[in-house]
């Protein structure tokens, strides 16, 4: 049976939730596989609306085993509380697994990033300032605090002492803050301990075994690929991989176990925090996709920045990740518009350039080159099928489809989890 990678195409905030969802009725299990609570998706269960930020969106559905990976970096306060409000909502969390390699976001991870944004002023990278890139880095430094330490006394102490013998130096000299103290970050975190033992699972071992049994296992990807560490628009990026190949590290689950990879399309663009943007819209047109398609951050509560769609990212995101669909999300947001402009290439410096440039420099000065579609006026939250679509609806998707080089297998016509139109089956 299938493994999937279901990942944001974009810069994130695409609607991967919705598409998690529609799935996890199909899947046996979903995992999240890099990240940590900078994300957020937004599902919509009939009149319900629930907002994740660390959980897997297959949190939701009764059939599937929801999967934190080593891959995911695990605030264990904001993990409990969402799980509580989960419960209290009447949704059984009882299944959730979280990998023992994981990686802990403690205080001083949050304080050492609130800080370090403030003291870089113009130069601020726009985080989140939850502390996510300063626990990546302490895991790459190899001084980071994984959830299986927190049920060994003696080594999560020597860990945090040897975490906090750098950081209260650079805090106490350099940010004019004061030390952190061992013992109580040490007794916090243990008082998480037995709280998250139930959960608490070799899930590389578990999903291996599942695909084995021919199980379906999902890869739900945080952020999108214009946010990876490695391929993104850097240094405005995040602190790890959410393209295809972070599926296999921040799972454990080789690349020959992969059977698709999809990728979440907006049908226009936004972008959170801070670095370039070729056709971000500054006027009335920005402000009414931003009014229409409720675009606010789930987990930051920051207004996303608006533009439209632009082929050259999407091109890019199929390269890098293997891409074999697309899903498209918020086509309903269009609707209404006259012509609707689309992103077919660059300029720079006087040159047409149709791939996304290398050089972060070509990328900061590119200037989107247009398009223009004719749009509809007809509402479509209602379709069911394509040929359901208003025809300038359909030459629209087919027109993106063309551009970005891979199949628009589902199209999201509205948040609700049944406003979706499925063109070729996922599985």
């Amino acid at each position: 049976m299938p493994a999937l990678v279901l990942l944001g195409a974009q810069w994130g905030d695409e609607g991967k939730g919705k598409a998690t969802d529609l799935l996890g009725g199909s899947v046996d299990y979903v995992v999240r596989y890099q990240g940590g609570n900078n994300a957020g998706h937004t599902v919509v269960v009939g009149d319900q609306k629930y907002a994740l930020h660390l959980l897997p969106s297959g949190i939701l559905s009764p059939t599937c085993v929801p999967v934190i990976g080593n891959g995911v970096v695990v605030d264990p306060s904001v993990l409990l509380s969402e799980l509580s409000g989960l419960n209290e909502r009447g949704v059984d969390t009882s299944k959730l697994m979280i990998s023992g390699n994981a990686h802990i976001i403690t205080p001083y991870h949050v304080t050492v990033d609130k800080v370090t944004e403030r003291f870089l002023g113009k130069r601020k990278i726009g985080t989140t300032g939850r502390g996510i890139g300063p626990t990546y880095a302490d895991k790459i430094n190899r001084v980071g605090i994984r959830v299986q330490d927190l049920y060994d006394e003696s080594i999560l102490t020597q860990k945090v002492e040897a975490a906090l013998d750098v950081k209260n130096q650079v805090l106490t000299k350099l940010y004019n803050r004061r030390a952190i103290a061992v013992d109580q970050v040490v007794e916090e975190l243990l008082g998480y301990a037995e709280k998250l033992a139930p959960y608490v699972a070799d899930t590389v071992l578990v999903l291996n075994q599942a695909l084995e049994d021919d199980k379906v296992v999902l890869f739900e990807g945080g952020q999108g690929t214009l946010l990876d560490i490695d391929h993104g628009t850097y240094p405005f990026v995040t602190s790890s991989n959410p393209t295809a190949g972070g599926a296999c590290t921040g799972s454990g689950v080789g690349p020959t176990k992969i059977s698709r990879v999809i990728g979440i399309l907006k049908a226009y663009t936004t972008r959170v925090g801070a670095g370039p943007f070729p056709t971000e819209l500054f006027d009335a047109d920005g402000d009414a996709l931003r009014r229409i398609g409720g675009e606010r951050g789930v987990t930051t509560g920051r207004d996303r920045r608006c533009g439209w769609f632009d082929a050259v990212i999407a091109r890019y995101a199929t390269r890098v990740n293997g891409l074999t669909d697309f899903f498209l999300t918020k086509l309903d947001v269009l609707t209404g518009w006259e012509q609707i402009p689309v992103c077919v290439a660059y300029e720079i410096d006087g040159k047409r350039v149709e791939e996304l440039p290398y050089s972060q420099t070509d990328f900061h000065h590119a200037k989107p080159v247009y398009e223009t579609l004719p749009g509809w006026s007809e509402d479509i939250t209602k379709a069911k099928s394509f040929s359901d679509l208003p025809k300038n609806a359909q030459n629209y998707v087919r027109a993106l489809e063309e551009m970005s080089g891979a199949p628009i297998s589902a199209i999201g016509v509205g948040p609700g989890r049944d406003e979706t139109i499925e063109i070729n089956s996922f599985l």
